[in-house]
C-alpha cells in the first residue's frame, strides 16, 4: 500500500509541519493507548491559552499522521533516525492552528474531501485510491487511530495549507528572466577530465626509520587511544529453546484467527512475508510463535535474575553459582568499548549500554533482549582508557606512517605536475599530450551540471558538492588547483562547456519556475515561523529546547 506514496509528491509540498530537529529527540510510541494516564498534568500555554492533555494528544496524533502521509510509514525507528520529534511537532501544530482560528480561515468540506482523496490515492495503486474503510482498517486501526482522528487531521491540514499560502504568498514572485537564468546555471553541463594521484602508487618511495615512526606515534597518540572497556559474563536464554513450548501454548488459542487478522491488516502488503497468500500466512504464523517464544525466554530470564538478585552476599561470582545450580552455561566476552560493543556477538542495541552500567557494587543486569536470545549479564572487570605503548602496536603505527607519507608524496607530485601542465598549456601543448608524456592516465567523466545528483566516478574520492564547486570555478581550458582527497590528490581539467539543450529547457522551465516559487515560499514561511514561534512557544516545555524550524515545502 505504501509503495506509490512517493509518486504523489506534487500535492504534498503544501502540507506543513515538517519539523527539523537539531538537538533533542523524544521517542513517542505510536502504538500506545492514548487514553492511558498522563505522566504530567501541566502542558504549558501558547500565547496565553492553556494546553490541555486532550489537545496535546490530538495534536500528537495529527503530527504522526502528517509524517505518515509525507513518507508512507509511521514514525518508528525511521522517524527517530530522521529527527522526528512528536512533542515539537504537536506544539508547533497547536500554535499554527491558533493562527488559523484567529484569522478566520475556513476550508469548505469539498476542499477537505479532495485532500482526503489525494491522501488515499497516494496509499493505493496507480489508478484507484484505496477505500476509506480499508485505509482505516489496514493503516489506522492497528495503531489505535480512528476515522475521527483522520477526519480531524485532514480538516486541519487543509486549513494549514491556506495559512501557508497566505503567509508565504510573496515567495511566488519569480520573474521569467530570473527563472531562466537560474535554470541555465543549474543545468549548464561541462566536460572534464580528472587525474588522480593515489598514495598507493607512492608507497615504494617512502623510506622508514625507527626514529621517524616513533615521532609519528608521539604526535598521533590520540589516534591510538583505546576507550574505556568492560568485560562481562552472561547467561543466555535462546529463543530457539522455547519455540516448541510457544507453539504448544498458541495451539490452545485461536491462533488461526489471529494469523488471519494480521493477514487482513496487511492487505496487498502481504508480499513482504511471501510471494503467495499461503506463504505469507505461514510466515506470519512462524513470527507469532517466535514472539511467544521470546516471551517465554524473558520469563525464564526473569526467574533466573530474581534468584540471582536475592542471593546474599551480592558477589559477581554468584552468576556462575546460580547458573551451575540450574544447569545453565555461562559465557564470557572479550572486553569491548561502549561505541563498538562486543565483537562477533549480537546482544541487541541495549547490550553494551547495560554492560557499561555494571560495577563491583552493581554486578548483575536485568534481562536484556537480543535478536535471538535474552541475556542476564554479570560484571567481570572494567579496563580504563589507555594509549598502548609503541612496542605493542608498532606494526599498525608503521603502516599508518608509511601511508601518511605516501599521501604527502602524492599531493606533492600533483603540485609539481600542475605547475608543469600550466606552463605547457600556456605554450599551446594539449592536456592529453602532457599527461601522456608524464605517464598519467586521466579519466574522462560524463558531462555534468550543478543539478547532477550522482557521479560515482568521483564520489569515492571526493564529496560531489566539493567536486562540482572546484570544477565550475575552473575556466574552460585550464586546470584546477590541487584538490586533496582521502587517498591522495586530484586535478580537474575543464575541457569544454556543453551547449544547453534549448528544447529541454523550454519544456522544463514551467516546472522549474514552480519549484523556485515553492522553494522561496518555504524560505519565507520558515523565517516567519522561526520568529513567531520564539515568542509563542516560550511558555511550553519546548522553551528549554531549540525552537523548531518549519518547512512549507518538500
Amino acid at each position: 500500500m505504501f509503495g506509490t506514496i512517493r509518486k504523489h509528491q506534487t500535492w504534498l509540498w503544501v502540507i506543513i509541519i515538517a519539523v527539523t530537529v537539531v538537538a533533542f529527540v523524544i521517542y513517542f510510541n505510536p502504538s500506545m493507548q492514548f487514553g492511558g494516564p498522563a505522566p504530567v498534568t501541566e502542558f504549558g500555554r501558547i500565547r496565553g491559552e492553556r494546553i490541555t492533555r486532550d489537545k496535546l494528544v490530538a495534536a500528537q496524533k495529527e503530527a504522526m499522521l502528517h509524517y505518515l502521509v509525507r513518507t508512507g510509514e509511521w514514525p518508528d525507528s525511521a522517524g527517530r533516525e530522521s529527527g522526528f520529534d512528536v512533542e515539537r511537532e504537536a506544539y508547533a501544530r497547536l500554535f499554527l492552528l491558533q493562527l488559523v482560528r484567529d484569522r478566520g480561515l475556513e476550508v469548505s468540506p469539498a476542499v477537505s474531501a479532495r485532500l482526503a482523496q489525494e491522501i488515499l490515492r497516494a496509499f493505493a495503486g496507480e489508478n484507484q485510491p484505496v477505500s476509506l474503510e480499508a485505509f482505516v482498517r489496514q493503516v489506522l486501526a492497528p495503531r489505535q487511530f480512528t476515522l475521527e482522528d483522520f477526519e480531524r487531521f485532514v480538516r486541519h491540514e487543509a486549513a494549514l495549507q491556506a495559512l501557508v499560502m497566505l503567509i508565504a504568498l510573496p515567495g511566488q514572485m519569480v520573474t521569467p528572466a530570473e527563472a531562466r537564468g537560474l535554470y541555465e546555471r543549474e543545468h549548464q553541463e561541462i566536460s572534464v577530465q580528472a587525474v588522480n594521484f593515489l598514495a598507493l602508487n607512492y608507497l615504494p618511495q617512502v623510506t622508514v626509520s625507527t626514529q621517524a615512526v616513533a615521532q609519528f606515534y608521539t604526535n598521533q597518540m590520540a589516534r591510538y587511544r583505546i576507550p574505556e572497556r568492560v568485560q562481562v559474563s552472561y547467561v543466555a536464554f535462546p529463543v530457539s529453546n522455547y519455540l516448541a513450548a510457544a507453539e504448544s501454548e498458541l495451539a490452545q488459542t485461536n491462533l488461526d484467527e489471529i494469523v488471519q487478522v494480521n493477514l487482513d491488516r496487511l492487505g496487498t502488503n502481504y508480499v513482504q512475508f511471501g510471494s503467495t497468500v499461503d506463504e505469507a500466512r505461514q510466515k506470519i504464523r512462524q513470527e507469532l510463535i517466535r514472539r511467544q517464544a521470546l516471551l517465554l525466554a524473558r520469563r525464564a530470564a526473569n526467574e533466573f535474575a530474581t534468584v540471582l538478585f536475592d542471593r546474599e552476599p551480592v558477589r559477581p561470582e554468584n552468576l556462575r553459582v546460580v547458573a551451575a545450580e540450574r544447569g545453565l552455561e555461562v559465557g564470557t566476552l572479550e572486553p569491548f568499548t561502549l561505541e563498538e560493543g562486543p565483537q562477533g556477538f549480537d546482544g541487541g542495541p541495549e547490550f553494551a549500554q547495560v554492560a557499561f552500567r555494571l560495577s563491583e557494587d552493581n554486578p548483575f543486569s536485568a534481562p536484556v533482549v537480543g535478536p535471538e536470545a535474552v541475556y542476564v549479564l554479570g560484571f567481570v572487570k572494567r579496563l580504563p582508557s589507555e594509549v598502548p605503548p609503541l612496542e605493542r602496536i608498532f606494526a599498525r603505527v608503521l603502516t599508518d606512517y608509511r601511508y601518511e607519507q605516501a599521501i604527502q608524496r602524492a599531493r606533492q607530485a600533483a603540485e609539481e605536475f600542475r605547475a608543469a601542465l600550466t606552463n605547457a598549456l600556456a605554450q599551446g601543448r594539449s592536456f592529453a599530450e602532457v599527461c601522456t608524456a608524464s605517464n598519467l592516465h586521466p579519466v574522462l567523466l560524463p558531462p555534468f551540471s550543478w543539478s547532477t545528483r550522482s557521479l560515482p566516478q568521483v564520489e569515492q574520492d571526493l564529496p560531489l558538492a566539493q567536486f562540482k564547486q572546484v570544477a565550475f570555478a575552473t575556466p574552460v581550458g585550464e586546470v584546477s588547483p590541487v584538490v586533496p582527497t582521502r587517498d591522495g590528490a586530484m586535478l580537474i581539467y575543464v575541457q569544454d562547456r556543453m551547449p544547453l539543450d534549448q528544447a529541454r529547457m523550454e519544456k522544463e522551465l514551467p516546472q522549474f519556475t514552480a519549484y523556485l516559487r515553492r522553494l522561496r515560499m518555504n524560505d519565507l514561511f520558515n523565517e516567519w515561523f522561526r520568529r513567531e514561534a520564539e515568542v509563542a512557544l516560550r511558555e511550553t516545555p519546548l522553551a528549554r529546547r531549540a525552537v523548531p524550524q518549519m518547512e512549507a515545502a518538500e
